[in-house]
């Protein structure tokens, strides 16, 4: 009976690590927020570079005064131009749902050409933390098949 309850154990514990990756939310430039950047494009790719995108995410814009939002192609986000959609009203929020790099400019104006532009790269280690996914579930299993031929 106690193995059974042992194994037991062991599944709920491997079944709450490997299911228990939730979606993270990022905002856009952190306390900066979604503004021309006063240092240029730097401070937008800066942000971006410091974080890990993952499938499911949720990316943030959040601004005051006269901005917007877009979601575009690479050569819209290089040459700042759009005919997506809009989005107007902040907060906006969009979910990443694939493993492809997205691209967001605002389209007020001269503000994408002064930097108010980010470029998500989405999966960066994801690979890292599949790994040590699979790895502590091959060392959890190990664990058991070595208690179980001691009890």
């Amino acid at each position: 009976m106690r193995r059974v309850q042992f194994i037991g154990c062991l599944v709920v514990i491997a079944a709450l690590l490997v299911g228990g990756s939730t979606a993270d939310t990022h905002v856009v430039g952190d306390s900066l927020g979604w503004t021309t950047p006063p240092g240029g494009p730097i401070a937008y790719s800066t942000w971006a570079n410091r974080q890990d995108f993952q499938i499911g995410d949720v990316i943030v814009f959040n601004w005051t005064g006269n901005h917007n939002v877009a979601q575009v192609s690479r050569a819209d986000f290089d040459n700042c131009t759009t005919t997506n959609p809009v989005q107007t009203t902040s907060p906006a929020n969009f979910t990443l749902t694939s493993n492809e790099t997205t691209y967001y400019i605002c389209t007020v104006s001269s503000h994408c050409y002064v930097g108010q532009k980010v470029e998500i790269r989405i999966g960066g280690s994801s690979a890292a933390s599949s790994l040590t996914t699979s790895a502590f579930s091959a060392l959890l299993v190990a664990m058991a098949i070595s208690f179980l031929t001691y009890m």
